[in-house]
């Protein structure tokens, strides 16, 4: 594992610790998949990885662990049509979605204010915090 993984590890089961969760074998194993890959992966590949690395997990066990830790904000969860996928950050982030892979990435976009002005113009809401998702092909060399 590397300092990044470890540190990203260490700060999620910080997160369980704040929440009172208590960091079952399974847990752990899907904490430390979630830091090591950086992918966002459903409860399904969660669940093939791990046991194919010897982690003997049931699928049950995998979505209750998954929904304990992203009701309490310890993994991203993220809705698509073809269902959830889990990530590793929790911060505010946005997405690249590669149309060709499905893959999604994470990105960190920031806004100028004067962007968010005139979103609170148009709506009349003060706005707090904002996620934005892109799509598009890998390009062509």
């Amino acid at each position: 594992m590397s300092t990044l993984e470890a540190a990203l590890l260490e700060a999620a089961l910080q997160k369980c610790q704040e929440a009172n969760l208590r960091v079952s074998r399974q847990r752990r194993y899907i904490l430390e998949l979630l830091c090591q890959t950086g992918e966002h992966l459903s409860a399904r590949d969660i669940y093939d990885r791990l046991n194919q690395q010897g982690k003997p997990i049931g699928h049950t066990s995998v979505y209750q662990n998954l929904e304990a830790l992203s009701s309490h904000q310890v993994v991203e969860c993220i809705d698509r049509a073809d269902g959830r996928l889990y990530g590793r950050r929790t911060d505010p982030h946005s997405h690249v979605t590669c149309l060709d892979s499905q893959r999604i990435m994470d990105v960190d976009v920031v806004l100028p204010p004067e962007v968010i002005a005139a979103v609170e113009a148009q709506t009349g809401i003060r706005i707090d915090g904002y996620r934005i998702e892109f799509f598009g092909r890998e390009q062509q060399s």
